[in-house]
């Protein structure tokens, strides 16, 4: 597990820069959240699963004072260069570049860098994320978080079925073990955010569509987008859909019937 240990909290800042640091993943880790996924790492041959590096760029921010908790994802970005190994020793860095005023809080735009032990450029992360105050309870005339992104996927009941699943509450919570964002895990601090119960880490969600991707083949160079439309709540049921060719997907979501929970575009799979 990452030291999650308190550093001294700070507002976020758009320059607030990253301490450089080197890493390892943790396979037990890895292990636990894939399984929590009905995945496996054996999925990905030793390479880290590029979703695993979403709540890793979270937990960053943590490590330079910027709390997790009340932070909800709206959209990700995940560039991957090469991949990086379990095996391999890592460089990270990264920095805040936007902070916006909204209604409900505040969207932050962070970006975050992993290196392998090589130096080469394996990991290139973008992330824009609503960032309510916890101690707070959510005015539920209060629903602006910035502008809203194009749908990529208007008809998920006209892709390809790839799968359907079944969340428990149980299994998320062994998924965020550790976490430092109470909306995962506590119903009353996601009642007071104003949620209905719990509610997945978007990488929860993503680990979904990179394991179907990588069922199909093994990717060396990705550039994916993925855009969080509705909460996912720690009980839900849904369907993973994919649109394009086996193969060569272009995009993929996470839907319940008509609607659209989490989406992402496949801008390069190579």
């Amino acid at each position: 597990m990452i030291d999650m240990s308190p550093t001294q909290s700070v507002a976020p800042y758009a320059g607030l820069t990253f301490k450089p640091r080197r890493l390892r993943f943790d396979r037990a880790d890895e292990a636990r959240m894939m399984g929590a996924c009905g995945s496996d790492t054996r999925l990905f041959d030793g390479m880290i699963d590029p979703a695993a590096f979403i709540p890793h760029a979270i937990r960053e921010s943590a490590l330079n004072g910027v709390t997790e908790n009340g932070g909800v994802n709206m959209v990700q970005s995940v560039r991957m260069e090469s991949p990086l190994s379990l095996n391999e020793e890592i460089t990270v860095s990264g920095a805040i570049t936007e902070v916006v005023a909204v209604p409900r809080g505040v969207v932050t735009t962070t970006e975050t860098f992993y290196h392998g032990a090589d130096g080469r450029p394996g990991m290139i992360l973008k992330r824009l994320a609503l960032k309510t105050d916890p101690t707070k309870a959510a005015d539920p005339a209060l629903r602006g978080a910035g502008d809203r992104p194009p749908p990529v996927i208007v008809d998920p009941l006209a892709l390809d079925l790839l799968g359907s699943e079944q969340l428990t509450p149980d299994a998320v919570k062994t998924y965020s073990l550790g976490t430092g964002n109470l909306l995962h895990v506590d119903p009353v601090s996601a009642e007071r955010a104003g949620y209905r119960a719990p509610i997945v880490g978007g990488s929860q969600g993503v680990r979904y569509m990179t394991a179907a991707l990588w069922r199909e083949g093994t990717p060396r160079q990705l550039d994916l987008d993925v855009f969080f439309r509705r909460p996912i709540f720690w009980d839900d049921a849904f369907e993973v859909r994919a649109e394009g060719e086996k193969g060569a997907r272009s995009a993929l979501c996470l839907s319940r019937g008509p609607k659209v929970l989490m989406e992402m575009r496949v801008n390069r799979i190579a």
